[in-house]
Formats: structure tokens, sequence, C-alpha cells
């Protein structure tokens, strides 16, 4: 029997305390088994069982986590998230996907003592909008651009076609940042380079593999070094700089697929041998710095960079933030172009400057986490810089939600 003493979980949670926890260092494996021992005694509790989904995601145990959203979604389909400052200013209705920690916009993690209430809702396949819609003054489509979104962005923009609130970040605008469809809509502008993300079978890379047939048969003008990952994948998963023709049959034996990404592989590291890979996010087409991650390595990942150990690396990304004005206009007009390209109004970016001064994108997506949860005595710097993030966020939402989309139609 449950223990009398105890409540069952009623608030829905979201991911950003679990992020802070793991960006902390913080062990939650014991959260995770107490989580476990509750929602067993109590299994009509749906806000407690996306919560714990979330706890096993952040611990790397996707297929567990997936499982039970997917027992949590069965119960219901609207999770809220209350303003941390109440009265509310504004009812924010955030139209999901199931899916792991990738697959939607996180963004609480941004507007985590916010007024604004967040009201999570997961659509359905087929009729995206069956479950009852609560109460809202706005609509974010807080959906990744990947091949399983596809179809549901697809209806939801039929949808929403003439909702009677907002949409912000519309639907249709979204597979514009799948990794090959921006890959090619951001060709051709002046001061962007971005290497086209191009599809090759697991077939034709066997065939290379083999001696078959040379890489620039597989595809034409291409010699290596090159990129390859899974298609599909996330988070630098499966992702390699292949050099040399032994280098695909090792390849192909550790990372099983029947797609990849082929890529030209750019030598972006300074004069010092150092690769600078740049994080910002562009809010109603104006861009702000979120972080800069420096490393000895190509591949570079905030967390395995060494920003935290090395206080010269933080000093350097503290310039970058302080000196920012001095980088978005020296990529105005390639940071503009992406805005116009896209139609976003929130979209995050992965970037980095070549060697000769261009600005090299290596992925967009609206749904790159973008938080201010690093400690303060270590990162003294990011705070005054990503309030300034927080606030853009929030003046796009009031402004947008202030909006009259019927008029537009008219």
């Amino acid at each position: 029997m449950p223990d009398a003493a105890y409540q069952p979980a009623t608030l829905f949670l979201g991911l950003a305390p679990f992020l802070r926890m793991s960006i902390a260092g913080t062990d939650f494996t014991s959260l995770a088994e107490e989580m476990l021992v509750k929602a067993e005694h109590y299994p009509d509790d749906a806000e407690l069982w996306m919560n714990l989904s979330t706890v096993m995601m952040c611990l790397k145990q996707l297929k567990a986590g997936l499982a039970i959203q997917g027992q949590a979604l069965a119960m219901q389909r609207v999770f809220r998230l209350p303003a941390a400052r109440q009265p509310a200013k504004l009812r924010l209705l955030m139209l999901m996907i199931p899916g792991d920690l990738s697959a939607n916009m996180p963004l609480d993690c941004l507007l985590e003592n916010s007024d604004i209430d967040l009201l999570y809702y997961y659509i359905t396949p087929d009729t995206p909008l069956a479950w009852p819609v609560p109460e809202h003054d706005a609509v974010l489509v807080a959906i990744s651009a990947a091949d399983e979104s596809r179809e549901p962005l697809a209806q939801l923009e039929q949808a929403l076609a003439r909702w009677p609130k907002p949409v912000i970040n519309a639907p249709q605008f979204i597979p514009a940042s799948e990794r090959y469809a921006a890959s090619m809509l951001l060709q051709n502008v002046p001061g962007l380079a971005i290497c086209p993300a191009l599809h090759i079978g697991r077939t034709t890379l066997q065939r290379v593999a083999d001696k078959e047939i040379p890489l620039s048969g597989a595809m034409e003008g291409y010699h290596f070094p090159v990129i390859l990952r899974p298609v599909g994948s996330h988070g630098g998963r499966g992702l390699a700089r292949i050099d040399s023709l032994p280098a695909v049959a090792a390849y192909l034996a550790d990372v099983p697929a029947e797609h990849y990404f082929l890529s030209r592989f750019v030598d972006y590291s300074g004069p010092d041998g150092l690769f600078r890979k740049f994080r910002i996010v562009l809010i109603a087409g104006v861009p702000y710095a979120c972080h800069m991650a420096i490393s000895s390595h190509w591949m570079i990942h905030y967390v395995n960079a060494g920003m935290y150990e090395d206080e010269k690396k933080r000093a350097e990304e503290a310039a970058f933030f302080t000196h920012f004005d001095a980088f978005a206009q020296r990529h105005r007009s390639a940071l503009a172009a992406i805005y116009q390209r896209t139609r976003l109004d929130y979209l995050g970016i992965d970037c980095a400057e070549t060697q000769d001064g261009d600005l090299l994108v290596f992925e967009i997506d609206p749904a790159m986490v973008v938080h201010a949860m690093d400690q303060e005595d270590i990162f003294p710097h990011k705070q005054y810089h990503m309030q300034k993030v927080k606030d853009a966020l929030r003046e796009l939402l009031l402004i947008r939600a202030a909006e009259n989309p019927i008029s537009k139609l008219l």
C-alpha cells in the first residue's frame, strides 16, 4: 500500500531542474529510483511519469525514458508548467511531439524565473490537435526538424492556417532547419560557408571501402578528409572525420546505419591550432551570444572542451560575450540571410569562423539547448549576457502575443 503521508506529484517539472543538476554534476540516480517507486504506487499520476521520463533520458536511459513517456502520454497530452512569477503575463501553448530530449525546444531552460505560463501540448498522429486545447495567448511550434516530425509539421500547417491566436515558429518554416535542407538553403550567401550535408547509403560506402569505386565516384568532386554521421543523429553521435580509405571500413563497422550524411571537412582552427565553436540564437532576427567552446579537437562539445577546467578558455569566452557586437557586425549579412531564408522567429545556430573570415555554419535548429545554468563562481560573465537572451525571448513572446493574426488573413 502507498505511504499515506505521501502526496502524488501534481507539478510537471519540465527539463530545467534536471538539466541544472546534470550541469552541476549531481548524481540523481537515487532520485530516479525514488520517483520510480512512487510512480509504481501512483500509476495514474501522469505528471510524475512524465518527470520520470525526463530523468531517465537525462541519465541516458533512452529506451526506458521513451517507454515511460508513452505511458504518461496515454493518460494525458497536456502538461502545465506555471510561471515562477504570478500572475502570469502570458499563457504560451507549446506544441510538441513525443520523442527524446532533442525532439522539442527546451524553452523552460530560458524561462525558469519568468512570468510566462508554459502549456506543453503533445500532438497526436493524424489529428494533431484532437485533445481539448487549453486557453492560451499565443502558440509556439516547439518541434525540431527531423524525419519523424515532417508529417506532424505538415498536419500542423493545415491546422494552424487560420488559428485565432498568433503562431510563433510557424510549422511550414521548421523543416528548413533540417540538416540537409539547411545546408542547401544557405548556399550562395556572401560571407557564409556551409558544407552540403549529402545523403549516402551504407551500400555505397561499403563499395568505397571495398575499393569497388573511389570516393569521388560515389560523390562527385569529394576527396578525403570528409565528415560522416548517421542520418537522424544528434549531439555528435556517430560523427567522425574520415581521412583515408581504411577509415571508411572501420567507421561502417563501428556505426551501423542504413543512411549517412557526408560533408567536406573544413579546417577552422585558429593560428594557435585551437578550434572555436560558437552557439548563438536569432530572436526576431537579432543575434545573441550563448556560449563559446575552445578545443584542440575539431569536434567540439561544450561539456568536453575543457571550459570548466581552463581559466584562460573561460576568459576568452568572456571576451567573446563582451565584444559580441563586433562579431555580429562582422557577420551581419550572413546572419540576416539566415533569418530571411528560414523565416523562423527563434533559431539556434552552431557556427565558427573560417580561416578566411567567413561564418562557418555547422547546424541550425530551433530546439538547441540554450540555458543560463552554469555556476556563477566559475562563469561570472554568463549571467549578465544570458539575461539579454532571456529578456529578448520574453519580449518576442509578448510582442507576438499582442498581434492580431486574423487581420493578416483578411
